[in-house]
């Protein structure tokens, strides 16, 4: 069959359309051709269209077992089950390329619809500028990551099967999901870079890429929280996955989303803080860049970290070279044109938002010295070095600490001046609820006091009760309290549940870092162990076959110490893989709200015995809980009629 050539063929031709979207509507723009500039929505949706072309040719090949394409044969199998052949499309480094351009198009179409209320000249640079992003990313994709090469003329008659860590729902949500939030910073830096061309750093740029920004940074959040859930059951060992190099590059373009979110509402707003939010923008992009060099490059080791060719890792670099060089001189040359003279108090919001933007930018710096500096030592010939949590939670802690606090001041002050006066009176009794919630809830829950679980318990009640506060003082009206909550914007909800789903995440990661219990027994079937209050009893153990795979099961019951109360069966797996007899662990879990009880098999032992690891993880839910609240506040301000105004 020729359909891989097709594909081939149809990502060319992308390639193709990508180019005169990239060179004539900023032509048009410079000599102030209105017909060139108006190419700009066909060729944005004649790339969207062949590279979609394109990843349906790539899908089809893996649904009908060609092996004859290497990318099928080295990622799937024939007995893999479908929703997995679908999701090996981008279960490795081509066909996740080609995901990431497929993306980065449709963020272009949806620029091409949602922002036709822009004047011609913007929409044409904006356009233009992906157009340029979309020519380099299909330049690599074709240069040294075809994902249509062929076995020519022998092929192998199966393939060598999908990595059994990737046999999981977690890859099907997983990687779109954080690719959208990547690929959607693209859209915030060619407004950026639009708005640097025409010299109009306003309040109407920073309204025009404030929607874009969040949504990207919502989709990077739910990106960030699914493969922390993902690692957390499918890898055995009970963690979430903080402070890994590859979650790392992740982590750090969505502080700097952050930081910029909130420096467009002050460019928005007030006009402050202009040039430092363009910066910003012009950050997040390349941070995105910087996280798919270290991905793809083989610098890094990790479970989730892509093969490794150096060719490509230096493309990568090639790209966020010229991205930061071109950004940036660019940047240097206009900036000074555009500088305001604005005056705040320092106890005005502006001051605080200011302070956040300052934290998350040196939390940033932590990470990005924590993960490259091993890096780079390596390289230049230096000694092997490994920073693992201990660095990140000495600085990261406090620095969130921090952050926690200048957000409940933020959140309560006002534009322009506020007097001591002013938050003594606002905050007092939210401070004394929250020490006092902070002091019980310890003893309530876990019979002890921990220094730990204190500081937790108070940064997310003064979070919240803040929150809460500020929406209840806004929404006072001679009309009645419902009145008032229904008159208050969609924006401004999305903000409140941003700032509440971020402290219930950092009280989640409080209390099961400080609050954990983890043992590792030898078990055989008819023992039982007691961890805290519950007692686990191994009842048997049972051999399964999977469509590709066979397994041992073990059955455990989980009682109740106090009342010997049945409470969960659970049933952790060990499983191997039968294309190239790879063992995995599947972990059982029974979630709460409160607390997880987790069991997972080790190896097999002498005498019939297992090694088995039994955990409670209390409040490790909210992690996830808080994060997708934080991205659902996101998806609503953006839903605010402000943002759709012509």
């Amino acid at each position: 069959m020729m359909l891989p050539e097709l594909g081939h063929f149809a990502l060319i031709l992308g390639l193709a359309l990508s180019i005169l979207l990239g060179t004539l509507p900023l032509v048009g723009a410079s000599i102030n051709s209105s017909l060139m500039m108006r190419l700009a929505k066909p060729l944005a949706s004649g790339q969207f269209f062949f590279i979609l072309i394109s990843f349906i040719v790539l899908g089809m090949a893996f649904l009908q077992d060609d092996f004859s394409v290497q990318y099928v044969a080295n990622h799937s199998n024939s007995l893999l089950p479908v929703q997995y052949k679908i999701s090996a499309i981008w279960g490795g480094h081509e066909g996740s390329l080609l995901l990431w351009a497929l993306i980065l198009s449709g963020w272009t179409l949806a620029v091409v619809f949602f922002s036709k209320s822009l004047p011609l000249i913007v929409y044409a640079r904006v356009l233009a500028v992906m157009g340029l992003i979309a020519v380099g990313f299909l330049f690599f994709i074709l240069l040294t990551s075809n994902p249509f090469d062929r076995f020519l003329p022998q092929f192998p008659s199966d393939g060598a099967d999908l990595n059994p860590l990737l046999q999981d729902f977690g890859l099907i949500v997983h990687p779109p999901m954080l690719y959208m939030g990547y690929v959607g910073f693209s859209v915030v830096f060619a407004f950026a870079i639009a708005a640097l061309l025409g010299g109009q750093l306003d309040a109407a740029w920073a309204k025009w890429s404030r929607p874009w920004t969040t949504v990207a940074w919502a989709f990077l959040t739910f990106g960030i929280a699914l493969g922390s859930w993902w690692a957390y059951y499918e890898l055995g060992w009970g963690g979430w996955w903080f402070w890994d190099p590859v979650e790392n590059a992740s982590f750090m373009p969505w502080l700097v989303g952050a930081a910029l979110i909130h420096s467009l509402a002050a460019t928005e707003k007030r006009g402050v803080f202009k040039s430092w939010t363009v910066l910003l923008a012009i950050l997040s992009f390349s941070l995105s860049l910087l996280g798919t060099f270290l991905v793809r490059s083989g610098v890094l080791t990790s479970v989730h970290a892509f093969a490794s060719d150096p060719a490509r890792g230096q493309f990568v670099l090639g790209l966020l070279a010229i991205t930061l060089v071109c950004s940036l001189s660019l940047y240097a040359y206009k900036v000074p044109q555009v500088r305001g003279r604005i005056h705040f108090s320092l106890l005005s919001k502006e001051t605080f938002l200011l302070t956040n933007n300052l934290l998350l930018i040196v939390a940033w710096v932590t990470v990005m010295l924590g993960t490259l500096y091993p890096l780079v030592l390596d390289f230049i010939g230096g000694a092997k070095l490994s920073i693992g949590p201990p660095y990140f939670n000495a600085l990261f802690v406090p620095l969130m600490s921090v952050l926690s606090i200048m957000m409940g001041f933020g959140i309560i002050s006002r534009w322009k001046d506020n007097t001591a006066a002013y938050f003594i009176k606002k905050l007092r009794l939210v401070a004394f609820i929250a020490v006092l919630v902070a002091l019980i809830t310890p003893f309530v829950a876990f019979s002890e006091f921990h220094f730990g679980a204190f500081v937790g318990l108070f940064l997310f009640s003064w979070i919240v009760l803040i929150s809460l506060k500020d929406m209840l003082d806004k929404a006072k009206s001679s009309k009645g309290l419902v009145y008032g909550l229904r008159r208050l914007k969609p924006a401004y909800y999305g903000m409140m549940l941003g700032h509440i789903g971020f402290a219930i995440t950092l009280l989640g990661v409080a209390m099961v870092s400080i609050e954990s219990d983890e043992r590792d027994i030898r078990l055989s079937v008819g023992d039982q162990a007691q961890v805290q209050n519950y007692i686990f009893k191994f009842e048997s153990m049972e051999k399964i076959e999977g469509p590709n795979y066979l397994a041992d099961r073990a059955y455990f019951s989980v009682f109740d110490k106090d009342s010997n109360k049945l409470i969960a069966a659970l049933k952790p797996e060990k499983r191997i893989y039968l294309a190239k007899n790879t063992p995995m662990t599947e972990a059982a879990i029974d979630p709460g709200i409160t607390r997880d009880l987790y069991v997972a098999l080790g190896e097999r032992l002498e005498g019939g015995a297992w090694a088995v690891r039994i955990q409670i993880k209390p409040f490790i839910r909210w992690i996830w809980f808080g994060s997708l609240i934080m991205g659902l506040g996101g998806i609503l301000a953006v839903s605010d009629k402000r943002y759709r105004k012509k």
